[in-house]
């Protein structure tokens, strides 16, 4: 079982199991390939990640290695017919990734269902979407760690199995039965019932004392996904979040104070530094300028304030919704003179970029104007688009007498978006100010990445790293805006964007420097460095408890 880097001080393995490992679908594949080298750094290759394998080569950053386990894989393979992978994650720290095709599983299902019901109660009955999926893949992850650590003669020691999110919480509860040598972590990055509530427009915060999961479950049809992250959450040797906001939904909604919480980190090794940061910006500040121009058919001023706001199409819990109505309010607002674009990076369904966006911009001399000025890849369905709907409703238009452009970029950046053909970090670099004001986000990457930086953020004190950076009201003369938001203050909450959004306008380079340096510094305080701790302490716990 030789590894790319020997183990380092412990003969623990440390098995980290979740359906975003190597398969990017949210904010869980940066919390687990970040946390990856600080993670390595401690178990050196006793620090194995989990995930799914796709046949169509849909896994990114995935290396596979025929020599790494491979006489365990043959047998394996031979002895259940299951295909399996094994390498590197082409992340920093590069930890060994086992991918599993967790389809042949399938025939085990209906009898884990029924062995759910017997031992936990979990009824199965009702479920739909992708649950079935998530079951099989949890208990396809869990025994194939088993089947690893008995191959290899681990049994007798002592191993952590780490599972992430409700879709894998049938592996911890296949563990609490079957693999009593595996101690388990469980760890919630947001509950069931919580994201539920609110994607159902119920006011989560106005009623949360007397909010009953179980009941609520049932009333929102995700009563099976809420008793395996529910009793999960109760059979882990260890149960965590990643937030003391969500540690209190855990508590009053799965009826389990979590036994620690472990922030989520940022691995800040990409970021460039010194000129490389200096130049980044410049072009990243080009592009974005490019683009706008192009759009909106007319030349942007050098001195334009940039501003972006990005994740995914959770109309009302990410606070895209506040964050349109804060727009417009700075678009009315008669003594605010200074031209800004607003570039709403918001991946939607899109059909690709626009042809004549493209054909402009391959020719410099082009003369006509597009048809929509606010729009830069084409919209299945458009009319019917709720973020593109509020767009037109508020008048972003970008005519050229009107200071406050808005652009909705409803694409993935992945560097082949065809038309800005960079990554969203290669683009977040060249903004002057980002806003992400949640109304549901139990951690809350996008505003930590800005920081990281050095672009101001406005966020909120519902989302875990504004709670994190401050439980009072700041300004962004901070680097990080935190606005108090409730069920009820909804356009106090777009008042105080505008006006801090206002307040960066207005202020010197020397002021501006300052507040990119707090920004800057405020993230530092958020590397793995600091936080892989609580991971530690989450496996201390595990240890002792069975």
């Amino acid at each position: 079982m030789a590894g790319k880097t020997a183990n380092k001080g412990t003969n623990c393995y440390v098995f980290q199991t979740s359906w975003e490992v190597c398969n990017k679908i949210g904010g869980i594949y940066t919390v687990l390939s970040t946390q990856a080298k600080s993670l390595h750094d401690i178990h050196g290759d006793n620090l194995i990640y989990v995930g799914p394998y796709f046949e169509n080569g849909g896994n990114l950053s995935f290396t596979e290695d025929d020599k790494l386990f491979s006489k365990w894989i043959k047998a394996y393979q031979k002895e259940c017919g299951v295909t399996v992978k094994a390498g590197r994650w082409n992340v920093p720290g590069e930890p060994i990734a086992i991918l599993i095709d967790f389809k042949p599983f399938y025939e085990q299902l209906n009898d884990y269902l029924f062995e759910m019901w017997n031992n936990f109660q979990i009824d199965s009955m009702n479920a739909y979407g992708d649950y079935n999926e998530a079951v099989t893949f949890g208990l396809a992850s869990a025994k194939t760690i088993e089947h690893f650590c008995e191959y290899n003669k681990l049994a007798k020691g002592e191993h952590i199995a780490q599972f992430h999110e409700w879709t894998t919480g049938s592996g911890v509860l296949y563990c609490k039965s079957h693999v009593p040598y595996l101690h388990t972590v469980f760890t919630t990055h947001a509950t069931t019932i919580g994201r539920s509530i609110c994607f159902n427009n119920k006011q989560l915060y106005e009623y949360f004392d007397r909010y009953n999961g179980d009941q609520m479950a049932s009333e929102l049809n995700v009563k099976a996904k809420h008793l395996v992250e529910k009793q999960a959450a109760h059979n882990a040797d260890c149960f965590t979040t990643v937030s003391d906001l969500t540690a209190k939904e855990c508590a009053q909604l799965l009826e389990k104070q979590p036994d620690i919480v472990t922030p989520n980190g940022f691995e800040a090794g990409f970021i460039p530094q010194g000129a490389k940061y200096t130049k980044a910006k410049k072009e990243a500040r080009a592009t974005l300028k490019n683009v706008a121009e192009n759009l909106i058919g007319h030349t942007v001023s050098d001195d334009a304030l940039f501003i972006g706001t990005g994740g995914r199409y959770e109309y009302r819990n990410k606070g895209i919704d506040v964050f349109l109505e804060s727009m417009r309010l700075l678009a009315i607002n008669n003594d605010y003179t200074r031209e800004t674009i607003v570039f709403v990076m918001v991946p939607g369904w899109n059909i690709g970029p626009r042809k004549d966006l493209q054909s402009r911009m391959e020719d410099p001399n082009a003369k006509y104007t597009l048809y929509r000025r606010n729009l830069t890849h084409d919209i299945n369905n458009v009319d019917n688009d709720q973020l593109f709907g509020t767009m037109q409703a508020f008048h972003f238009d970008n005519d050229v007498d009107k200071n406050v452009k808005v652009i909705l970029v409803p694409s993935y950046l992945n560097g082949d978006d065809g038309i800005f053909n960079k990554s969203y970090y290669d683009l977040l670099i060249g903004l002057d100010l980002t806003i992400f004001a949640s109304y549901y986000e139990p951690w809350g990457y996008t505003p930590l990445e800005s920081v990281a930086f050095s672009v101001p953020t406005i966020t909120t004190n519902l989302a875990g790293f504004g709670l994190w950076v401050s439980d009072e009201p700041v300004g962004i003369q901070n680097g990080v805006a935190v606005i108090n938001r409730n069920d009820h203050n909804y356009f106090e909450v777009a008042n105080e964007i505008h006006d801090n959004v206002v307040a960066l306008s207005e202020m010197s380079e020397k002021e501006l420097t300052a507040t990119r340096k707090k920004a800057k510094k405020i993230a530092d305080g958020c590397s793995w460095n600091d936080f892989v701790k609580y991971y530690e302490e989450a496996f201390k716990i595990a240890l002792q408890k069975r």
